[in-house]
Order: C-alpha cells, then sequence, then structure tokens
C-alpha cells in the first residue's frame, strides 16, 4: 500500500490547517504524508494556535504558511478544507472534506483549546481509516 498524502486547506494557513498538519504529522509519522496550504496565507503562523500544540508537545514554530498550489492538490490523496467556505476551491477527482471549524484568529488560548481538541478527535478518526497502526507502507 502506497503512503496516502492529505493537504489541509484554510484561508490563511495559519491556525487550523497548521494544527491539523501538527497532529497528523505527530500522531501518524511516516504512515502518512502531511501538506498544507492557503489560498490567502499569512506572514507568520498564529501564535495563539503554536500555544495551544504546545501544550499537546506538538512544536509547529518552524512551520510556515504557504500558498497553495494545483502541484500540492495533485500529489494529494485527501483534500480537507477548515470551513472557510467558498475561498477553499473544490478540485475534482480527490477525497473532499469539509471539516466546519471555529477560526481560531483573534481568539485567546481559552477559546482556542476546544477548536483544537476538535481538530485532534478528526485526526485521530481519520488515521484510523486512512493509515491505521499495522498497515506498512
Amino acid at each position: 500500500m502506497t503512503t496516502p498524502t492529505v493537504l489541509f486547506v484554510c484561508v490563511h494557513n495559519a491556525g487550523r490547517s497548521q494544527m491539523a498538519a501538527g497532529y497528523l504529522q505527530a500522531l501518524a509519522g511516516d504512515r502518512v504524508q502531511v501538506l498544507s496550504a492557503g489560498s490567502e496565507p499569512a506572514d507568520r503562523i498564529n501564535q495563539v494556535a503554536v500555544a495551544a500544540m504546545a501544550e499537546e508537545g506538538i512544536d509547529i514554530t518552524g512551520n510556515t504558511p504557504k500558498i497553495l498550489t494545483t502541484d500540492a492538490v495533485r500529489e494529494s490523496d485527501v483534500v480537507i478544507t477548515m470551513g472557510c467556505g467558498d475561498t477553499c476551491p473544490i478540485f475534482p477527482g480527490k477525497r473532499y472534506e469539509d471539516w466546519e471549524l471555529d477560526d481560531p484568529a483573534g481568539q485567546d488560548l481559552e477559546h482556542v483549546r476546544p477548536i483544537r481538541d476538535d481538530i485532534r478527535a478528526r485526526i485521530e478518526a481519520l488515521i484510523a481509516e486512512i493509515a491505521p497502526l499495522g498497515e506498512s507502507a
């Protein structure tokens, strides 16, 4: 079985998509290739999202928002948008999911924690489906 590639897409690629990518990388390791991008990437990652992930022992400080490219979508098996509506493009021929998640932008840590925890639960379910333990690439 080939290693599945998952692309997380959000407008700014600074909060939700970065947290999702961080969780998937940390929890699935080399069983999944992880990409994230945004249609209008921010200059840097949301620092409250960084702090929320640090509480989980996951360091996303080295990540940078990236522009969404056709190549990234072409490489991906699963494209997951973060509830950002029409701004996130839909690409035919790929597994496409839209995770309705609140935007952590402008929120304090207390309000970002539930978003982070929701993302973790969704990531755990995704891993169980596309890259369960015991399967080798």
